[in-house]
């Protein structure tokens, strides 16, 4: 299992990457992702919306379950992983196989990005999923 020292985490099991000022990107750990199995459909309403830290942004539905997506932090949903989304690459796996690379979920702009320091750094997250 991957923890990536790039990424912070959150309890719910999302990732966050920061890249350019105020962009990050938004995604389901390598735990999360284990845990539900193979992912058979990514579904994201939230484009264009701002929503606040912990708010559901989405869903994944494994063969077994569906579960809530929560913003690690509060920003606006700028895009949905095209690759993953049913409209366009349809390729849900896409996150089993690689959850920290081409698997993110959502792009946004982060409205409060003092909020990263609240989440948790890979050794946190680490003892959280041990």
């Amino acid at each position: 299992m991957e923890f990536p020292d790039t990424l912070k985490y959150t309890n719910e099991h999302e990732w966050v990457r920061v890249e350019e000022g105020n962009i990050a990107y938004v995604g389901i750990t390598d735990f999360a992702q284990g845990e539900l199995d193979e992912l058979v459909y990514v579904e994201v309403e939230t484009v264009d919306e701002t929503l606040d830290k912990d708010e559901v942004f989405g869903t994944v539905e494994a063969v077994k379950t569906t579960s809530e997506l929560f913003m690690p932090v509060s920003g606006k949903i700028l895009e949905f992983n095209p690759q993953i989304d049913e409209t366009d690459g349809d390729n849900p796996t896409l996150v089993n196989e690689d959850p920290y690379g081409e698997g993110w979920i959502v792009k946004i702009e982060m409205t409060n990005p003092a909020e990263l320091e609240e989440l948790m750094d890979a050794e946190a997250y680490k003892k959280l999923v041990s």
